[in-house]
């Protein structure tokens, strides 16, 4: 499985145009007051899942490529609580650690392929699989949904 993933994060690398220089952080995550940052590298080696659906701010289906939430959360070691999710412009949502479930929302670094700069949303963005499930096609989930992502606080 090991193999798979380096496997899997090389070839996403090599596509993914660089968002920012190699090293930079992009998501920085914060749990008992110890922050950990990552960088693109560092997400895509947690390894990638698609989510190809509409959204209320796109026109037709897109595919998103990011790193799932609940696999994020169990590399980062949070089983329970509440997320905050800040933009870069400050706004927050919390996100309860309970929608991360395998098939549920990824913290995406690519749409159809492409990384996504401020002005599209990116370059990272908290996108659930709408189509998959009316619970996801909620007011709630809508707001969860924050896109240019660049913090994340585990809070009680």
């Amino acid at each position: 499985m090991t193999r798979f993933r380096t496997l899997i994060a090389a070839a996403t690398l090599a596509i993914v145009p660089a968002v920012c220089a190699a090293g930079d952080a992009l998501l920085t995550f914060t749990h008992a007051g110890q922050a950990t940052e990552f960088d693109m590298e560092a997400l895509v080696a947690l390894g990638a899942q698609e989510v190809s659906t509409t959204t209320i701010w796109t026109e037709g289906v897109q595919t998103f490529t990011g790193v799932p939430l609940n696999v994020f959360l169990e590399e980062v070691g949070v089983t329970e609580g509440t997320l905050k999710a800040t933009a870069i412009n400050d706004y927050a949502v919390e996100v309860p650690v309970e929608d991360a479930v395998p098939g549920g929302p990824i913290i995406a670094y690519l749409s159809n392929g492409e990384s996504m700069s401020l002005r599209e949303k990116g370059p990272l963005w908290i996108i659930y699989p709408y189509d998959s499930d009316p619970k996801y096609q909620t007011e709630v989930i809508y707001s969860r949904s924050i896109w240019q992502l660049d913090r994340i606080e585990a809070i009680e």
